[in-house]
């Protein structure tokens, strides 16, 4: 095949694929597939102009612009695309500290509790540990944050016994119907015989 015309085909092909990329969305390979008559060379190629950047074996991100520069693709994005699923819940247990029971520690992770995957995961330049749970809110609470932070004690770098003692009155000046039943969707079964008595009454 003449080489102007191979040219022509790959950047009509490209232009294809280009005209459907939204900035700040991950897409998965198969999905572009559908959009290109040779998804990998095109994929090749558009993730050596900068158009595209990937984030692990399958998964790239179409980048946007802000003031300033390249902006990453948003966590939720990224995990709905790896999993993909949209059930799935997003937090930090950094965000134990906002109990008001005296934790202290940060810690470098992100968690994602989820249905379908479980262990940790490079995407992009973050890692993931995904933990395959059968039931989490659609959204952080400070009921569930108290229960699974108890159902996470053991790997808490916290002094247990005076923390116990914090959560316990932090029990006590908590709505006890929602309490109860955070405890009952997501204790374990460690956590629910360890605050049996705290939610009597």
């Amino acid at each position: 095949m003449n080489t102007t015309v191979q040219s022509n085909l790959q950047s009509k092909s490209q232009a294809g694929l280009v005209t459907r990329l939204r900035p700040g969305r991950v897409y998965r390979r198969e999905d572009l597939s559908a959009w290109s008559g040779s998804v990998d060379r095109d994929l090749q190629q558009l993730v050596g102009g900068g158009v595209l950047q990937k984030l692990a074996q399958g998964l790239y991100y179409a980048p946007r612009q802000s003031t300033f520069g390249t902006m990453p693709p948003e966590d939720e994005e990224v995990v709905g695309a790896f999993l993909r699923d949209s059930d799935f819940l997003i937090f930090s247990p950094n965000a134990y500290n906002s109990l008001g029971v005296g934790t202290t520690q940060l810690y470098n992770t992100t968690w994602v509790y989820n249905h379908k995957r479980h262990g940790r995961f490079q995407l992009g330049n973050r890692s993931y540990e995904f933990r395959s749970k059968p039931k989490f809110p659609r959204a952080v609470t400070p009921e569930f944050l108290l229960v699974d932070m108890l159902n996470n004690l053991d790997m808490l770098a916290e002094d247990k016994d005076p923390l116990l003692e914090r959560v316990r009155s932090r029990f006590a000046e908590m709505d006890p119907k929602r309490l109860k039943k955070a405890m009952a969707d997501y204790g374990s079964v460690a956590t629910r015989k360890r605050t049996r008595d705290w939610l009597r009454g």
